[in-house]
């Protein structure tokens, strides 16, 4: 008997805005530009593309070129997109070892 592995997709659990904010703070204590592009493209996917689109007034292809693995995107897209995902970012002190 074979199993067949099935692929996982974060961006079905991405159901609430609690769980995109988890998500993305997850994401951002990485502090690695590629992980966080991708992140938020999973959370975009969370969302839909169109009414992500939509909200914050970028096209679908700014969206898609910003949030490759190898995309960079802006400060002015990041919160874009955190606005439209209905979280904010935060700062805190880091821990000294």
């Amino acid at each position: 008997m074979t199993e067949e592995l099935t692929l996982y997709d974060p961006a079905e659990d991405l159901t609430s805005v609690q769980a995109i904010a988890d998500f993305m703070a997850g994401a951002f204590e990485t502090n690695d530009p590629g992980f966080i592009a991708h992140a938020l493209g999973v959370a975009v996917r969370a969302k839909g593309m169109a009414q992500i689109a939509n909200q914050t007034g970028l096209s679908r292809e700014q969206l898609c070129q910003s949030l490759r693995a190898d995309g960079d995107p802006t400060l002015r897209t990041t919160l874009a997109l955190m606005k439209a995902f209905g979280i904010e970012l935060s700062a805190k002190p880091v821990a000294v070892h």
